[in-house]
């Protein structure tokens, strides 16, 4: 992966608001990679430690399972409250 690509999407990422979220789909899209979705998570995984991570849900509005329980401890610190382990669906949230 180029590091143009890198930095758009760290930059994205970087620009989720405390409070809101993004799904990876959408940080993709915005980042010009329409359907590379994990290619968003790979690069949260290795590169994110610096970002507000914890802001990317999956599509369907849950947080990474081998991440859940802090990344919903962070979201909660936010004022984002997951329901069940699910962003809530008429949440206006999203960034």
């Amino acid at each position: 992966m180029d590091e143009e690509t890198l930095e758009r999407v760290r930059e994205i990422v970087r620009a989720i608001p405390p409070g809101e979220t993004a799904c990876y789909g959408e940080v993709a899209a915005r980042a010009g990679l329409p359907g590379r979705a994990r290619l968003v998570g790979r690069i949260l995984a290795d590169d994110g430690h610096d970002l507000p991570w914890h802001r990317v849900l999956r599509a369907d509005g849950t947080c990474a399972p081998h991440l859940a329980a802090e990344q919903s401890a962070r979201l909660r610190a936010e004022g984002v409250l997951l329901t069940n382990g699910r962003l809530p669906r008429d949440r206006s949230s999203r960034s």
